[in-house]
């Protein structure tokens, strides 16, 4: 391993409000560099930089063949037991199981993955950024490019600008969205997210929905993006939409969480609520188009890196996610 970002994700592992098998080596958002392959991978070879992939796909089942390979149903439960996809663990201690969350467990000084795990990218791409890539970038701008298709010149409201909000802020202004209102507890994260595309920023509270309706005539936005998986969060984020608007949730709310709707007045004012998973993304391809959009300046991907840390400071790291005080942490190996 090479990087490693502190994403929420594994916090709810910590928490419980996201079940796993348990003792666990955590860590999903990973680049690192090939040490050697097993035996048939013929495709990488020691040396090459790599991308983790959480989401490895078969290529052949139901959903994949429609273009979701970040749904693959043939390996989602292997992932989810918290094992490779031969439903083994590489990592042990005093002879039991240490799983790995989402098969890859980057939060390791090294790793073993599935090869559909691991994506080749330049070899020029900076670690710290291609980690990003591996869930918040792809989360965030995927959610935005891939799942809503946002249209240049409709309005956009992201909810949470964390790493993946960020990463959201900049999918808008990629895709020439107009205007971008962040929404944040903490004036830092909205002051990066102004940095980073946003037009008007708003602190978050009950009344935010109404904030964003004095800024767009009354009306809402065409576009709502819940990036921080916060139910009471994602209803408001429901009320600030404008009549055809759509909320798409790409935060992961705990698991038992619900979010009350009205279908009378989703029906009356043709609002569409939507997921989205891995920014609907397929990170064999994905992966290397946002690096491409990195190196060529368009995506400024290292801008949402607050601080590094070594994995002895990881407690640290959750401390500051938690406490709001950075936009994306990054665990570093060397």
């Amino acid at each position: 391993m090479l990087a490693a970002g502190v994403c929420h994700s594994d916090w709810h592992l910590v928490t419980g409000a996201t079940p796993h098998p348990l003792p666990a080596v955590l860590g999903h958002e990973g680049c690192g560099e090939v040490v050697s392959v097993g035996e048939g991978v013929d495709d990488l070879a020691p040396g090459d930089r790599v991308i983790l992939n959480w989401a490895p796909a078969c290529g052949t089942c139901f959903y994949c063949e429609r273009g979701k390979p970040n749904l693959c149903e043939t390996y989602h439960d292997r992932i989810w037991a918290g094992t490779l996809l031969d439903g083994t663990s590489r990592f042990h201690q005093a002879g039991n199981p240490l799983y790995q969350y989402c098969g890859l467990a980057c939060f390791s000084t090294h790793t073993v993955v599935p090869r559909v795990s691991a994506v080749k990218v330049p070899q020029v791409l900076d670690a710290n950024v291609g980690a990003l890539i591996g869930c918040a970038v792809t989360t965030g701008v995927g959610s935005v490019l891939n799942t809503a298709q946002v249209q240049k010149g409709r309005s956009v409201a992201v909810f949470g600008v964390g790493g993946v909000g960020l990463s959201t802020v900049m999918g808008a202004k990629l895709a020439g969205a107009e205007p971008i209102i962040a929404i944040d507890l903490h004036p830092t994260r909205l002051e990066a997210a102004l940095q980073l595309g946003a037009t008007h920023m708003v602190i978050s509270s009950e009344n935010t929905d109404q904030d964003i309706k004095d800024l767009t005539g009354g009306r809402g936005v065409d576009y709502a993006f819940e990036a921080a998986g916060i139910p009471s969060l994602q209803a408001i984020s429901l009320r600030s939409l404008a009549k055809g608007g759509k909320l798409i949730l790409s935060g992961i709310a705990p698991k038992t969480a619900t979010l009350p709707i009205s279908p009378a007045e989703l029906t009356r004012s043709e609002q569409t609520v939507a997921g989205s998973y891995y920014g609907s993304s397929a990170p064999q391809v994905d992966f290397n188009g946002l690096a491409t959009a990195f190196l060529d300046g368009r995506l400024p991907i290292d801008r949402l890196i607050s601080r590094t840390y070594r994995l002895d400071e990881i407690n640290e790291a959750y401390a500051d996610m938690l406490g709001g005080t950075i936009q994306r942490g990054v665990v570093v190996f060397a």
